[in-house]
């Protein structure tokens, strides 16, 4: 199926590979993966980048098969979940940089095409998320609201 705001079809063919258990090569155990992530998230790092540095530094395939929950259910069990979640939030960023852009550039004619697609990814995402009560029902996106949240 094609791709709502792009020429291209179908998806990527990079595949993480079939594994059921915790492979015996994983030094860290449970408490001390869980106490990475908290004390990564306490720095500000989202939950993406934990994922990140949990696999490239600490040798760590996967969160969820080494402690039985991922990187955002350990952050929900100690409170340290975002109040936006981190796509909206990368989106909401996209959608301030492009506005300063448009800003300083009004005949931009194509960066304007593209706040408008960023900002229907926006309102598509929000909608998701107030059906699945992430956010709460009378949370409004607006350009300033997005400003004031992220910065």
């Amino acid at each position: 199926m094609a791709r709502m705001h792009a020429r291209r079809r179908g998806r990527s063919s990079s595949r993480r590979p079939l594994i059921n258990e915790n492979p015996e090569w994983v030094s860290l155990d449970k408490e001390e993966i869980e106490n990475v992530v908290v004390k990564m998230a306490e720095e500000g790092a989202s939950a993406a980048r934990i994922g990140l540095v949990l696999r490239d530094q600490h040798a760590i395939p996967s969160v969820k098969l080494a402690t039985g929950k991922s990187v955002s259910g350990i952050l929900e069990d100690n409170n340290l979940q975002p109040n936006i979640p981190d796509d909206l939030a990368a989106l909401m960023r996209r959608a301030i940089s492009l506005q300063a852009h448009l800003n300083e550039n009004k005949k931009d004619i194509a960066n304007k095409r593209n706040m408008q697609i960023v900002e229907s990814k926006i309102r598509r995402t929000v909608k998701y998320y107030k059906r699945e009560g992430v956010l709460p029902a009378d949370w409004e996106y607006s350009i300033k609201n997005a400003e004031l949240l992220i910065e």
